[in-house]
């Protein structure tokens, strides 16, 4: 469980960032308003948002590749895009450049240099981050990579992005145009980055992916930040029952029923209300209660909730 008491690995303080454009540059556009946020140490982190909703922005920003506009920011208790935080970190673009006549070993090696990380401590680390990612060594060697898939070109990619063996992981849509295979590996590799304490910050549009293995997650549309929290507090209060049963007045079941169905002399439905009113209510009018279920909203479900009432 995350400690909100400490200090947070990544802190934004009311950080914006607008791009003029234009002929004369007389256009403003606003790609992120006053956002603030904190994450903290061995957090898995998800940001999510529509195209266009400033995710990638925030993430250079976070990164120093852009500056803000205004407001201000820490990074591992740095301001942001100070060098020295630079090697203790890692990143995969959501579209990331590779070098296509280089081998996936060669690519790590000049990644690695990069780094300054000595030759002795290559050859341990290589073999354990393609194993990490899930490829082999003898492919890594033998095999260019204008001829790997995009799931092998996503693996290699976030094993440069821990070359370092950074505190901090980002990662820009990790799971974009990946097959359920290779969505569930970038996954397992998240989790397995998460079980050894590594601070995670992701965007991705695969809402059932960030569901499944972010602490906290927050939503951001039109570059605003509109909610934060972990999954409990977001979709704590959209819990529902699914209710099935027998007789009754339709009248009264339609005030406490959405979406009545009937269907061989049973309905079915969605609860509103409270759950004790509602049995009171089918008592009094001698209906029969077949079944209640507890039903929380998913993420998706409350995620497009959200952006319909802006």
């Amino acid at each position: 469980m995350t400690n909100l008491n400490q200090m947070p690995v990544v802190q934004t303080s009311q950080m914006s960032k607008f791009y003029r454009t234009g002929f004369w540059l007389n256009q403003k556009i606003e790609s992120l308003k006053n956002c603030s946020l904190k994450v903290f140490k061995g957090e898995t982190f998800g940001l999510l948002g529509p195209n266009g909703a400033g995710k990638t922005t925030l993430l250079k920003l976070l990164l120093g590749i852009v500056r803000p506009t205004s407001g201000s920011g820490l990074l591992l208790g740095k301001p942001l895009g100070e060098r020295s935080v630079k090697e203790r970190i890692g990143y995969l673009p959501e579209n990331a450049y590779f070098y296509d006549y280089l081998s996936g070993w060669e690519f790590l090696q000049l990644t690695a240099g990069l780094f300054q990380i000595p030759a002795k401590v290559q050859r341990q680390r290589l073999p354990q981050l393609l194993e990490l990612v899930g490829l082999s060594k003898s492919t890594a060697q033998k095999k260019q990579l204008r001829k790997y898939s995009k799931g092998m070109l996503q693996r290699i990619g976030m094993a440069q992005a821990l070359i370092n063996d950074p505190e901090v992981v980002f990662l820009d849509e990790p799971m974009s145009g990946l097959d359920p295979i290779g969505r569930y590996q970038i996954r397992e590799i998240i989790l397995s980055l998460k079980a050894q304490g590594k601070t995670i910050f992701f965007n991705s549009h695969v809402l059932s992916d960030v569901e499944k293995i972010c602490d906290r997650i927050a939503i951001l549309a039109e570059g605003e930040l509109i909610f934060i929290g972990s999954l409990d507090e977001l979709l704590g209060n959209s819990v529902t029952y699914h209710v099935k049963g027998k007789g009754g007045d339709l009248n009264i079941l339609k005030r406490w029923v959405k979406e009545l169905v009937f269907e061989d002399d049973f309905w079915f439905g969605q609860l509103q209300g409270e759950p004790q009113d509602f049995l009171a209510s089918l008592r009094l009018m001698e209906a029969q209660l077949i079944s209640m279920n507890l039903a929380s909203s998913s993420l998706e479900e409350f995620f497009i909730e959200q952006l319909q009432k802006r």
